[in-house]
């Protein structure tokens, strides 16, 4: 079985998310999907609003998908400590994560005595399937 890691706030699942996580599973061929699903806290200081749906229920929606093994809630403060406690084979960062967690990932990954991957997945429709596209008030 080889771990899957892969981050995101999943406000809502869409296509884009489902695509995601299929293309996170065909990177081995057995393959255990672990959701790291951003705290409120988190997901508003990175995108400057809070999501719609707190991270419990969006942990929820997440454990109940049938391309998901297991969700998880991030750090509160960093991102390395829950990493480490999952271990993951790879970790795969969708097309449009960015900033100083991509940045020092790597650095942070080795420093913690990981010998983790790090694959960069594809975008799927990004100019329809995009979380704030979607949900526009």
């Amino acid at each position: 079985m080889t771990r899957i890691m892969v981050f995101g706030t999943f406000d809502i699942i869409h296509p884009g998310h489902e695509h995601f996580f299929a293309q996170a599973r065909a990177l081995a061929p057995n393959p255990y999907l672990i959701v790291s699903v951003a705290r409120d806290s988190a997901a508003e200081r990175t995108r400057g609003v809070a999501p719609r749906r707190n991270e419990n229920k969006r942990v929820e929606a997440l454990a109940r998908h049938p391309l998901v093994n297991r969700a998880i809630i991030g750090d509160e403060i960093g991102y390395i400590e829950h990493i480490a406690h999952e271990k993951p084979d790879i970790i795969a960062l969708g097309y449009d994560q960015s900033g100083e967690y991509v940045e020092n990932l790597e650095r942070d990954l080795r420093a913690a005595g990981l010998s983790t991957t790090i694959v960069r997945l594809e975008a799927h429709r990004p100019d329809v399937y995009k979380t704030s596209k979607l949900t526009q008030d």
